[in-house]
């Protein structure tokens, strides 16, 4: 098979959880452990840092790799899901995977592939550990799936393990309340590994505490030593240990103030650990971090008259940032482009949208995406009006169409939604 054959074979005939939903969804990790017995344990060949949680565990990992990378070090980056392209997903120094390493590696393991029959996932834990030893990666930021606990990235044993918050989404798998969810998000915590926690929460705290206690592990809360404050578009200002400290940060969501406190102490442990990182790496990882990792899609601003900004947040905790950011820009008319995926609860963050703004209801190109015209039924409840478009692209034209150069345009509600927009600008 050539490159685009093996895509097709990935994306086709590998259940994928980010298009198809809960039929990809494998609750063990039997062939996460075939995979890694088969390739003699690949992970074992470098150090890693493992980062889970509801909301924020992207920018984290790409702030961690960054920091590391500015250190001198040759890091390796896994996350998901992709916007653009499958290669982003793995990542070493900053640079996609090869076309030919990805299509050597599906060619020459085809057998053991169709005999296991592996979802998309978890061939793509296998293939990102191969590829970071095949590299010589010294440290791998290691970005969860879902959950934790049964993950497939969670067969590491990593210098670092950080969980940035706990939020009410994939219920269906987690479990329906936040204890729940910070239980299976707890199953990355390995025996006296450190963990950093983000966010302190009333019904979570205990839930890892208990976890960290029952292994001997080092626990530490974020929100406890440091705070932050966005003063301006990319400066913040950091707050902790006797200490005040402004940084330049590439990511300019006012979500980012959620994160800065576990990256910070994130690397703060990894230099306790021997890791070495000073101030300068910390501080130029921040502020290049999308040149250093190429996140995008993390409160992105395409274009300007009129403004055009794409966010991935996508639940109710994510949303509750957002939008506050978008209300507190200047703009004579809100455009909003808006799509979800059907598995959410999407009346827990309709009604954060504003009423006063005009819709471009869509649906993104995956079979998991909710139904263009249930959205825009639902969205007249919380009086949300506009009009229904088939496709992320025919809805972002025509709210450019009809925005002015002083208005402001949002494409989000969903990670496939802001995948979809940049593909078509990308082209």
């Amino acid at each position: 098979m050539n490159y685009e054959e093996v895509l097709n074979f990935m994306f086709n005939s590998l259940p994928m959880y980010q298009r198809i939903g809960q039929a990809a969804y494998k609750a063990d990790l039997n062939n996460t452990m075939v995979l890694d017995e088969y390739f003699n344990h690949p992970h074992k060949h470098f150090k890693t840092i493992h980062i889970a949680g509801t909301n924020g565990k992207g920018s984290v990992s790409h702030s961690l790799a960054s920091i590391l990378q500015e250190a001198g070090y040759k890091t390796g980056l896994y996350t998901s899901p992709h916007l653009v392209d499958f290669r982003e997903r793995i990542r070493v120094n900053g640079e996609m995977i090869t076309e030919a390493y990805i299509t050597d590696f599906i060619n020459n393991n085809y057998e053991i592939i169709k005999n296991i029959e592996p979802s998309f996932f978890e061939m793509s834990v296998a293939l990102t550990f191969e590829y970071f030893k095949f590299t010589g990666v010294d440290v791998a930021v290691i970005e969860v799936g879902m959950g934790g606990r049964l993950d497939s990235t969670n067969i590491i044993t990593p210098d670092l393990s950080v969980i940035t918050n706990i939020g009410l989404d994939h219920t269906q798998f987690l479990g329906d309340t936040l204890a729940k969810i910070a239980g299976e998000k707890a199953g990355i915590i390995k025996k006296e590994i450190p963990v950093v926690i983000g966010e302190t929460h009333p019904e979570t705290k205990n839930i890892f505490e208990e976890k960290a206690c029952k292994l001997n592990s080092p626990i530490l809360f974020a929100d406890d030593i440091y705070k932050a404050v966005k003063k301006d578009k990319e400066r913040f200002l950091i707050t902790g240990k006797d200490k005040k400290r402004e940084f330049i940060y590439g990511l300019a969501g006012n979500y980012q103030v959620k994160n800065l406190p576990a990256i910070l102490l994130a690397a703060d442990k990894l230099k306790e650990s021997g890791y070495h990182i000073n101030n300068d790496n910390i501080e130029n990882g921040l502020a290049n971090i999308v040149k250093n990792t190429g996140l995008r899609g993390r409160w992105e601003e395409l274009q300007r008259e009129p403004l055009v900004i794409c966010d991935t947040g996508h639940n109710k905790e994510g949303l509750n940032y957002v939008i506050p950011a978008i209300l507190s820009q200047e703009y004579k008319k809100l455009h909003i482009v808006l799509g979800f995926v059907n598995d959410k609860n999407i009346n827990e963050v309709l009604k954060l949208f504003p009423t006063n703004a005009e819709y471009y209801f869509t649906q993104a190109d995956i079979p998991r995406a909710m139904p263009v015209d249930k959205l825009y039924e639902e969205a007249k409840n919380y009086k949300l009006i506009g009009n229904i478009y088939s496709d992320v692209k025919n809805a972002y034209l025509a709210a450019l169409s009809n925005a002015q150069k002083d208005d402001m345009i949002f494409v989000g509600g969903s990670t496939f939604v802001v995948g979809d927009l940049l593909k078509e600008i990308e082209k």
